[in-house]
């Protein structure tokens, strides 16, 4: 059976929907805890760590890290160096700048036009601060000349992409980490 062109957007769709979600799982893996033992903050505030969770009698065990090299054996794994060149705290305030940015840019612009074409999303980011340099939009019409679903607007802040959608005049905004290439998207 051969593919229609609404198939084809659909399929197109899907897998730009698998690929944020596998994104956004790997992400959790690199970013999650590093299960070392170090205190983390729970929801109430207050600072707990792993053995406190457990209780007071159990054992936790540590991570090693595998060195093939055979220098340093049994030392404890460490997170992954930041080499953005920025402190954390200073990387997260930009990020979450930078999605209030989109996220404000975006429910205005899909408030007059629910079905906004790519150079109006272009525009409506680098208009409101946005370097174009750092912008990525997904096209607003499909190879076959077809109006697309939904249109993806992506900013590259430091280690993370900052990923908008507007579909049907909603916004949705969410923070994924930069692809291998450096750019947020795949393909061109």
């Amino acid at each position: 059976m051969r593919p229609t062109p609404y198939r084809r957007q659909n399929n197109r769709a899907g897998a730009a929907l698998a690929c944020a979600v596998l994104a956004s799982l790997l992400s959790g893996c690199v970013a999650g805890p590093s299960g070392n033992g170090a205190a983390t903050a729970d929801s109430s505030g207050g600072a707990s760590s792993p053995a406190a969770a457990a209780g007071p009698d159990a054992k936790q065990p540590t991570m090693q890290a595998t060195d093939p090299a055979g220098q340093g054996a049994g030392a404890r794994s460490e997170p992954l160096a930041d080499t953005s060149g920025r402190a954390p705290a200073a990387a997260a305030a930009a990020t979450d700048t930078v999605k209030r940015t989109v996220t404000d840019t975006l429910t205005k612009l899909a408030t007059g036009t629910p079905k906004p074409a790519t150079a109006q999303v272009s525009d409506a980011l680098t208009g409101a601060g946005i370097a174009p340099a750092a912008l990525q939009v997904s096209q607003s019409r499909t190879p076959t000349g077809l109006e697309a679903d939904a249109i993806e607007a992506a900013v590259v802040e430091g280690k993370d992409c900052v990923i908008g959608q507007v579909r049907e005049g909603a916004v949705t905004v969410t923070v994924l980490p930069v692809l291998a290439s450096g750019k947020c998207f795949v393909g061109s």
